[in-house]
This record gives C-alpha cells, sequence and structure tokens, in this order.
C-alpha cells in the first residue's frame, strides 16, 4: 500500500460534508482545486474555503463515496455506488440521520488496503487500548515503515493526520476554571464519527479505544462488514467461511474496524445467525471456531443495508 498521511488540510470530517460531496457532483461540479474557475464555483457552491474544498474531497473520497477518471493529465471524479447509496436526492441517509450510517462510513473509510492513513493504521494495525498521542505517532512510523511503498514524510506530516484523525473520532474535551472540571469543546463536536465513542479523550494526550462487546452497533451493519471481508480474504480460493480470529485480529476485520472484545465478536455472530436465519453460522468446538456464509447471503451484502433502512424507517 501507499502512504497517504496528507489531503485533509487538517480538517476532520464534519456533518454536511459527504452529503455535500456527492450531490455538488451529482449536480455537475467539480471538486479539484487546479482550475480558478472550478475552484471558485466550489467554493461558492458549498459555502466553503479552497482548503475546506480540498477537504471535503479528501473525506469522500477516503469513504468511498467517489470514483476517479483519469483522461491524460486530467483527474475527474463522480459519485460511486455507496456515495449515492446513501447521499443522492434518493439515498437512504443523505443527513445522517441514523447511527447505522455513521458505522457504515467508518467501515468504509478504514476497509481499505490500498492506501495507509493515520486512521487505517490505528483500526487495522495498532493493539494499544491505552495509549499517549506521542508515543502513537512513534509506532505509527515504525508500522508504516514496513508496510508502505513511499516515503512516509515527515514526523511533522504524521503528527498532524495523528492530530485530524483524532480530532475526527473524539469529543474533545477542556478545563473549566470557573467550575475546576471538564467540559465537551464544542470547536470538535462536529464530526459525525465522535458519536461512535470509539475513542476518548482523557486529556493530557492520553486517550482509552478499548475492545468490548457493542450493543449499539446494527447488527446489519456488521454482517454487511463480515461479508465484505470474507469475500477479500477468500478472493482466490473462492470458499465461504473464515476462522473467527481472523474475523477477531486480522487487519480490516470487522473485529479490528469496530474494536470488539472477544465476547463482542460472538454476540454479534449470534446477532447475525438469528437475523439471517442461519445464512450466516459458526461452530465453538474442540478449539474449532469456523463461520459459514450460505451463498445466498455471500452474494448479496447490500440486501442486509437495504434491510437496515427498511426496518428503521418503518419504526
Amino acid at each position: 500500500m501507499k502512504a497517504k498521511f496528507t489531503g485533509h488540510d487538517t480538517f476532520p470530517l464534519r456533518y454536511g460534508w459527504l452529503y455535500k460531496a456527492v450531490n455538488h457532483l451529482n449536480s455537475g461540479g467539480k471538486l479539484q482545486t487546479s482550475k480558478e474557475d472550478e475552484t471558485q464555483q466550489a467554493i461558492i457552491k458549498l459555502g466553503v474555503g479552497k482548503n475546506m474544498v480540498n477537504a471535503i474531497r479528501y473525506w469522500a473520497e477516503a469513504s468511498s463515496l467517489l470514483s476517479i477518471t483519469r483522461e491524460q493529465s486530467n483527474i475527474n471524479y463522480f459519485a460511486s455506488e455507496n456515495g449515492n447509496y446513501l447521499f443522492s436526492d434518493s439515498g437512504k441517509d443523505p443527513y445522517l440521520e441514523y447511527s447505522g450510517s455513521i458505522w457504515l462510513i467508518h467501515f468504509w473509510l478504514c476497509f481499505n488496503q490500498n492506501e495507509m492513513t493515520a486512521y487505517r493504521y490505528f483500526f487495522n494495525y495498532s493493539n494499544v487500548q491505552h495509549f499517549e498521542k506521542t508515543k502513537l505517532v512513534v509506532d505509527c512510523a515504525e508500522s508504516a515503515r514496513r508496510l508502505v511503498t513511499n516515503e512516509i514524510g515527515n514526523e511533522s506530516t504524521l503528527k498532524k493526520d495523528i492530530d485530524c484523525f483524532l480530532n475526527t473520532y473524539c469529543k474533545k474535551f477542556k478545563s473549566s476554571a470557573a467550575k475546576k472540571k471538564l467540559k465537551i469543546d464544542e470547536d470538535h463536536f462536529t464530526s459525525p464519527l465522535s458519536e461512535l465513542n470509539l475513542i476518548k479523550d482523557n486529556g493530557g494526550g492520553f486517550y482509552v479505544s478499548d475492545l468490548i462487546e457493542r450493543p449499539e452497533l446494527p447488527v446489519e451493519i456488521f454482517i454487511y462488514a463480515l461479508i465484505k471481508f470474507t469475500k477479500s480474504e477468500n478472493a482466490e480460493s473462492n470458499t465461504n467461511s473464515v476462522d473467527f480470529e481472523s474475523l477477531l485480529t486480522k487487519p480490516y476485520s470487522p473485529g479490528r474496524i469496530f474494536r470488539l472484545s472477544e465476547s463482542g465478536l460472538g454476540q454479534k455472530l449470534d446477532e447475525a445467525y438469528e437475523f439471517s436465519n442461519g445464512d450466516i453460522s459458526w461452530i465453538d468446538s474442540l478449539g474449532l471456531r469456523q463461520v459459514k456464509i450460505e451463498t445466498t447471503a455471500l452474494n448479496f451484502p447490500d440486501n442486509f443495508l437495504d434491510q437496515y433502512y427498511g426496518n428503521i424507517q418503518d419504526d
């Protein structure tokens, strides 16, 4: 994979940006900032500055919401199937009203084996649950040097990417001298991904990201991620099973990306068995823990997303 620790101009993901990106492109707009007239048009239509246009494009592309075509030296962006599925005028959840959509965006962000970023490093390769930011910079740099094929840049670049990652996923707190307690800093409360509570800021540069059971993670989103990972793992063998340990600890697995504990993964698999009427099953016998996905489920992961939005909109 290639290192990509820049592109967001240090802006964390914000509510409304992904919707703006998809619909701006669908209306014929451009997200490139290499041409002055296209840049001015994007600034006016999106209502942000040039640097934020770059950040909007970065987060939309990182979330797999954009498709790219290249014609000689020109790069063109279009809304992808994922982008239109959620954020088009007829999308399932253009304003991110449902928590499952945020879990889905998180999965799309991290399920990428082509480009290394700070958040992809953390959710796929880091084994820490309690960490200091300065140590995370060092660990990320060491891993990146082993995993990527290009230069990772200097420490300052990596630190800015980690700052952006933490600001995207954390509800930041600041001290209130008047009341001598911590209060939420509203300047850092604009990212939808902070709602997932995957990482908590303890102050002083220390953070917590426990591996736990996550009852708030919708089973349909979990099943979608499970199928995507299983198909990726078995791309060459074309089998329909995967072992429990891989689902728990392997990079790009649901256990890694959703920060599940061993018991949490087991509970999600039990939920998946019930929800899928046995199409997803697992065996835990004599040390052998294997998950099997029937072809009817394996070939149609999007059906589980449709069920999620169908069920939640019926409630």
